[in-house]
């Protein structure tokens, strides 16, 4: 019988591809996703010290979701962590994806977070 891999493990797998090609540094941060099935975050990472520099989630009190597991979250999550990035004098940044595809959630708060000054 032939095991199949589960969805997260494969994504885990993509991560770790995407991970040796993508560092962030003080003045070049990583913009790192995670996604659940109910909500989404985002943090800059200076991978250099091994610090997280600043985040965002849906499950901020200040953003008040009902749900944040939509395409509005998304976007809520980017706007949010481009003004904390602001507030940091950080312009520009490396996008990390996380494994997942480059849709949905994982753009709106990519689209978000650059129509707010961030550039990547």
């Amino acid at each position: 019988m032939i095991n199949k891999i589960s969805r997260n493990d494969a994504r885990k797998a993509r991560h770790a591809r995407i991970r040796e090609k993508i560092k962030g540094t003080a003045l070049l941060p990583r913009l790192c996703v995670f996604k659940s099935s109910s909500n989404i975050f985002a943090q800059l990472i200076d991978d250099t010290s091994g610090t997280t520099l600043a985040s965002a989630s849906s499950i901020d009190n200040e953003l008040k979701l009902k749900n944040g597991g939509n395409i509005e979250a998304g976007q809520k999550v980017g706007e949010l962590i481009a003004e904390r990035a602001k507030k940091l004098n950080i312009v520009k940044v490396v996008f990390d994806r996380g494994g997942y595809l480059y849709h949905g959630r994982v753009k709106a708060l990519a689209d978000a977070a650059r129509n707010n000054g961030l550039e990547f």
